[in-house]
């Protein structure tokens, strides 16, 4: 396996009393580490920055120097994965990444920091998207990537999506191109089958997938299960379901609730905990425009639960109307 655990208290109920107390011992270092593409190392728990922008990833943020401490605040807290896109703005996402990360004295992003970037969508409005995956698109993606990110090489570049539209050896093709330039280092996919990724495999190595996951949400179980087995990184995104199963009122987010309070955590911290747990290549990138909120979700890699206990987590949400396993 490539996760490398980190030691840590076994205790239940520390991740979320730390964030109360005070947040010098937060670090996403105690979520472990996993090589990406077995020569990348980061720490498990990232952070993934589609909320920085506008609603349905359209638009500036309402406070753009908001946005920029919040991404300082997650390499303070020992981030190493930022997960973004060229869609997220569009374009915004990566600008700030730079203009938080890059610009200044040093005029360098953090060593040990590994950006990932997607391209393959354009976006029309709030929530309106189109998949591209034309050769000559995907090569401009990474070029405006690269340049907006103030990169000469973006550490991994994702397939935002397969464009159905669009022969796979020609979508792929382009990124294989890049990668034999230098301009790509890895290459992942995102919402993909085992079929699509066994496809994808034929035409370049393919170090990480990243689908829509969650303790809610397991219609992807048969992609995790292929990660797992093959080592390849598995970025969840929605891991808490847009927030749906926090919302007071439901009755699998009251059980999720009542469960967290017993261990001095939130919901959304039981959530990424337990996401952590659920499998060694699990790289969570949960989202948000608040600090608070950064620093909570940090800390939820501190919170540890036995197994049967997560036992009961899981029973917790059995009822959810995405919670499809298998």
């Amino acid at each position: 396996m490539q996760f490398q655990p980190v030691p840590s208290a076994t205790c239940t109920g520390p991740a979320h009393l730390n964030w109360i107390m005070g947040t010098e011992t937060l670090s996403a270092a105690t979520s472990g580490t996993f090589l990406i593409g077995g020569d990348l190392p980061v720490n498990r728990l990232g952070y993934g920055t589609m909320r920085l922008v506008g609603d349905g990833a359209w638009g500036e943020p309402d406070d753009p120097a908001k946005a920029r401490r919040v991404l300082r605040r997650a390499v303070e807290l020992g981030v190493t994965l930022i997960d973004t896109a060229d869609a997220y703005g569009p374009e915004i996402a990566e600008r700030l990444i730079a203009e938080a990360l890059h610009d200044g004295p040093s005029s360098a992003y953090p060593a040990d920091l590994v950006i990932a970037t997607k391209g393959g969508i354009t976006r029309q409005g709030p929530a309106k998207t189109e998949y591209v995956g034309r050769a000559g698109y995907l090569i401009q993606c990474v070029e405006m990537s690269l340049r907006r990110l103030k990169l000469e090489r973006i550490d991994l570049y994702q397939l935002h999506r397969i464009d159905p539209r669009t022969p796979l050896e020609e979508s792929l093709g382009a990124l294989k191109l890049m990668q034999e330039q230098g301009k790509i280092r890895h290459i992942g996919l995102s919402e993909v089958t085992p079929a699509e990724i066994e496809a994808a495999r034929k035409i370049v190595n393919v170090v990480t997938v990243q689908n829509r996951y969650s303790l809610a949400d397991r219609r992807h179980e048969e992609t995790l299960n292929y990660c797992e087995r093959e080592g390849i990184g598995f970025m969840p995104w929605y891991p808490m379901s847009g927030g749906k199963m926090l919302k007071a009122g439901q009755p699998t987010s009251q059980s999720l609730a009542q469960i967290a309070a017993r261990h001095s955590a939130s919901a959304a911290q039981l959530s990424i905990a337990w996401l952590l747990q659920r499998s060694p290549v699990m790289l969570p990138i949960p989202g948000t425009s608040q600090v608070a909120h950064l620093e909570e979700n940090i800390a939820a890699a501190e919170l540890k639960l036995t197994p049967v206990e997560w036992a009961e987590v899981e029973r917790s949400q059995a009822g959810s109307s995405t919670n499809h396993v298998g």
